[in-house]
């Protein structure tokens, strides 16, 4: 996702364009209304799990907008999000609950997920025993680094650190068991997490097909 985030002092508006990118690179074409489905996607997420946290949005009706942004309507309907600031945590809080991507990767050289040790003989896509926490850095330049939950501790202390894994793995298993009746599995996901005076809140996007 490419998105322009305007800054109306207390609060932010967040537009998710149709540009895409891939390892940091914007490229020149657009993929049409890209922007709309991610934006409604997260909008309804936040929604949905809003009984297990907290998050940032004010609003994506434009009419609720200020500083006259209104008169955009036509443009922003669809594609925008006005939300509180969050003074964001420098962690990536991913939680895995099936054998893909760099956790099969990571089964095959050592039979661990996140250095823990799974039971012998999964292939990809096999459901794992429960769903794993494992944490990344958040890094300004570069690929983010994965670091183990005592890792975290040590990054956030343990009270936030504890936060932030109760509700990713709260999260991931009431959207988990949501998507299995629509017929999709969500192998795994990442969420972002910071504070609204003192109160911990998901911000960002959420289980959007580039974050999940």
């Amino acid at each position: 996702k490419v998105r322009n985030v305007y800054d109306l002092g207390d609060s932010l508006l967040m537009v998710v364009t149709d540009r895409i990118s891939a390892f940091d690179v914007v490229f020149d074409e657009l993929i049409p209304d890209k922007g709309k489905v991610l934006s409604s996607i997260s909008a309804f997420w936040f929604d949905f799990t809003k009984d297990v946290i907290p998050n940032h949005v004010i609003s994506t009706d434009p009419k609720d907008y200020p500083m006259g942004l209104d008169k955009y309507a036509d443009e922003l309907r669809g594609r925008s999000m006005l939300v509180k600031k969050v003074q964001m945590l420098p962690a990536e809080c991913i939680v895995r609950g099936y054998l893909e991507g760099s956790a099969l990767k990571e089964y095959k050289a050592n039979g661990t997920v996140g250095g823990i040790k799974m039971p012998e003989g999964m292939r990809q896509g096999d459901k794992l025993p429960e769903p794993l926490f494992t944490p990344s850095t958040k890094e300004e330049t570069g690929h983010d680094i994965n670091i183990t939950y005592d890792q975290l501790k040590e990054l956030l202390g343990e009270e936030d650190a504890t936060a932030l894994h109760d509700a990713a793995i709260a999260l991931y298993n009431k959207v988990s068991e949501f998507a299995l009746t629509k017929g999709l599995i969500l192998a795994d996901t990442k969420f972002e997490f910071g504070k609204i005076d003192g109160k911990l809140v998901v911000a960002d996007g959420m289980f959007t097909p580039d974050s999940s």
